[in-house]
């Protein structure tokens, strides 16, 4: 599998790098803040096409086939990305590397879902999950110290050959575990569900620069909602739907799918935010804000490996409660930071979040997962990949409107509106954390046991 772990790390890694980059590609595109948004939400837009027929490719396709189709869109993706000399030729790239995530972030959850054990599961699916944590808090420390010595173009340079090692590796040692059995393609779902997740993710994208109110954000989240009511009706009647709907009748699944969404959202809030907090905020150089960020990402990925092998001596509940009530601790750390604070206390604070966040993400997902057994894994890992993705999207949407909220409505210097705007995001992201605390106590103390769903 270390084809596909390194493809979906760097796939994830992407999502997040360009959080710390975006100052620099406004000055370089003569753009602001919510136009450069689309390189991150338009990207987030073709995994959340892609994600959802992730589980009818696996049945068409054999996973070889799939990851290395995978890896060759990003490869293809980063190149042109590299090579803009426009925006839109740069968001043409970001969407093309979606595609590559897209197909791979599933796969990876689903095949190891087949080959493991279950007494192995959580530390197999605690390895999945650090790529999945890991990725978005490095991120931002890798292009940092890349933005303070080489151009932004090198971010998209440096993922190709990572890329081409996946690749080797795929094409060497990757085998097909997965069943074809080609099943009838239902054309008018696959229609659905590319308008309905559009509309979600378009009209969370343009309400930072519209307003929520506005007549473009309301028509693609009315048309979204709508279009997607009628694909989950049309999934739960066919005989061979295109995503089978029903795992929702397993509790566990649904409570830690909930846990996954909202730890996600303050993990994408969080790494949005706190880059624009350090350089405009506290005027931190773009290379010292990787820095800052890197005691973070390494606890992050500590503690990601950790928790999936508590999972298998403990369950999900303990971590789950223990991970969010830091996370919390974290946050509020946050809450009270000014244009003055010490960087060590910034550095706290994140590493107390970054402690808190995966110690509940890793357990809540194979909670999630692991009640589910047969073809219904594919299924799950389908289904919470694209609901990271959506949650993804919108979280950051939600973010960036509170941030801009906070700093207009603020008074006094430069430095002290975007202290306040980072402080208004902060707040959404607390309430994301208490929501998921309170869901957390519905974990089942002991593991779930897998079974088979109608």
């Amino acid at each position: 599998m270390a084809g596909m772990l390194l493809g979906a790390f760097v796939g994830m890694l992407s999502e997040t790098s360009l959080n710390t980059a975006l100052p620099k590609l406004m000055a370089a595109f003569h753009t602001n803040l919510a136009t450069i948004q689309w390189l991150v939400t338009g990207y987030m837009l073709v995994i959340g096409i892609i994600l959802p027929l992730s589980s009818l490719i696996s049945r068409w396709f054999t996973n070889r086939q799939i990851t290395v189709f995978g890896l060759g869109a990003f490869i293809v993706g980063a190149a042109i990305s590299a090579c803009a000399d426009s925006f839109s030729v740069l968001l043409a790239g970001r969407m093309i590397q979606g595609i590559g995530t897209g197909l791979i972030l599933p796969l990876m959850f689903a095949t190891a879902m087949q080959i493991f054990p279950p007494q192995k599961m959580g530390a197999a699916l605690g390895i999945c999950s650090l790529v999945i944590m890991f990725a978005p808090a490095i991120g931002p420390t890798l292009t940092g110290i890349i933005l303070g010595f080489l151009s932004w173009r090198w971010i998209f340079w440096l993922f190709i050959p990572f890329l081409l090692i996946a690749m080797t590796f795929s094409l060497g040692f990757l085998e097909n575990v997965n069943h074809i059995s080609r099943p009838h393609i239902d054309w008018l779902s696959i229609i659905e569900s590319a308008v309905g997740f559009s509309g979600l993710v378009i009209g969370t994208s343009l309400a930072s620069r519209d307003g929520w109110l506005s007549v473009p954000v309301l028509s693609a989240l009315i048309i979204g909602i709508i279009v997607l009511a009628f694909y989950v009706y049309r999934q739960l009647h066919l005989t061979e739907p295109i995503l089978n709907l029903k795992v929702f009748k397993k509790s566990e699944f649904t409570t830690g799918a909930l846990l996954v969404m909202l730890d996600f959202g303050v993990i994408l809030s969080i790494m949005y935010l706190m880059p624009n907090y350090l350089q405009k905020g506290m005027l931190v150089p773009v290379a010292m804000t990787g820095i800052i960020m890197l005691p973070g990402g390494i606890v992050n990925a500590v503690v990601s490996a950790i928790a999936g092998r508590l999972y298998d001596n403990v369950g999900a509940r303990k971590p789950a409660i223990a991970g969010f009530i830091l996370a919390l601790v974290g946050a509020l750390l946050f809450a009270f930071a000014n244009s003055k604070s010490s960087l060590a206390y910034v550095i706290a604070a994140h590493v107390i979040l970054m402690i808190g966040c995966p110690l509940a993400m890793s357990p809540s997902s194979t909670n999630a997962l692991s009640s589910l057994s047969g073809l219904q894994s594919a299924d799950g890992s389908t289904i919470l990949n694209t609901m990271q993705q959506i949650v993804g999207a919108l979280a950051t949407a939600l973010a960036t409107s509170f941030y801009e909220a906070g700093r207009i409505t603020a008074t006094g210097s430069r430095a002290l509106r975007y202290t306040q705007g980072f402080h208004w995001g902060i707040y959404f992201a607390i309430v994301l954390i208490i929501i998921a605390l309170a869901f957390s106590f519905r974990l089942a103390k002991n593991k779930p046991a897998s079974q088979d769903i109608a």
